[in-house]
């Protein structure tokens, strides 16, 4: 009887086990993460047929002036109106600056009206700029095929993705903070409000000429998609080397504490953002 029991119990095992095996071929496979692979020799390799976009590049500052009256903003009429005011009170002196809590510009603001340098980063699946002004300035553009995220989560430089036609980088962004500007100046401007998408077409429009074709759709305050260019000087003098940047420091001042280190002081500043004298 002894031996009868255990074989029972032995078949009731292994009944459990066929069933458990069943039922694991039966439920559909954990989903597997999205792995980055590392890149393989001769993804290295493909980046020396890419476009020479080496050194430093600084914006053509005239040229960017110019495309506000050659390629006007199709402003939605409460747009406009916003627009006139702030272009009024820069005229009149009493600018309105769009960018003096040292927020990032974002996309498209940061291509349109940079008065900075930035340089140009290839690596196997990605094209990263980097900029000079503070450590926000950063767009990663992926060109190794993915997609834009299902929900992104909006960013001030968005989720860029790209492919290479030619010697043209197409880039196309979705995923910027409604909050992020769209601006002909440095006071003059609005937020996008939501819904925004650029497509970019970054080409060598000479040796050492960068152009920058742009299509901005922003349907809150745009009335239809804005074309428009942006044109980039190559610099190779190590004078223009890219250096630091921190936006905020320029909120403080050099101190000395309770110590006797070395701190950084908050400095009174007026409405503007303009660092006022300690005394006032």
């Amino acid at each position: 009887m002894r031996y009868r029991v255990l074989e029972i119990r032995a078949a009731a095992r292994a009944a459990i086990v066929v069933a458990g095996m069943a039922a694991a071929a039966a439920s559909p496979a954990a989903p597997q993460a999205t792995l980055n692979p590392p890149p393989q020799p001769k993804e290295w390799a493909a980046l020396a047929k890419l476009p020479d976009w080496s050194g430093v590049w600084t914006p053509n500052v005239s040229d960017q002036e110019a495309r506000i009256t050659r390629d006007p903003v199709p402003w939605t009429q409460k747009a406009a109106a916003q627009v006139a005011s702030l272009t009024a009170a820069e005229e009149r002196g009493d600018p309105k600056g769009l960018f003096v809590d040292c927020l990032p510009e974002g996309m498209p603001t940061w291509m349109l009206i940079t008065h900075n340098a930035f340089e140009f980063l290839f690596t196997p699946g990605r094209v990263t700029i980097l900029g000079e002004m503070d450590g926000n300035r950063l767009r990663r553009i992926y060109t190794d095929g993915r997609a834009h995220p299902a929900d992104p989560d909006p960013t001030f430089h968005g989720h860029s993705i790209g492919h290479w036609e030619g010697g043209t980088l197409v880039v196309d962004t979705i995923g910027v903070l409604p909050e992020a500007y769209i601006a002909i100046s440095e006071a003059v401007g609005v937020p996008n409000d939501g819904g925004l998408h650029v497509v970019e077409r970054i080409h060598l429009d000479s040796a050492d000429v960068l152009r920058d074709d742009l299509e901005i759709t922003a349907p809150r305050v745009l009335t239809r998609p804005w074309k428009t260019s942006r044109l980039y000087f190559r610099q190779r003098a190590r004078k223009y080397d890219i250096v630091e940047g921190v936006c905020l420091q320029g909120n403080f001042s050099e101190g000395v504490d309770a110590d006797g280190h070395a701190v950084f002081v908050p400095a009174p500043q007026s409405e503007g953002g303009n660092v006022l004298p300690r005394d006032q």
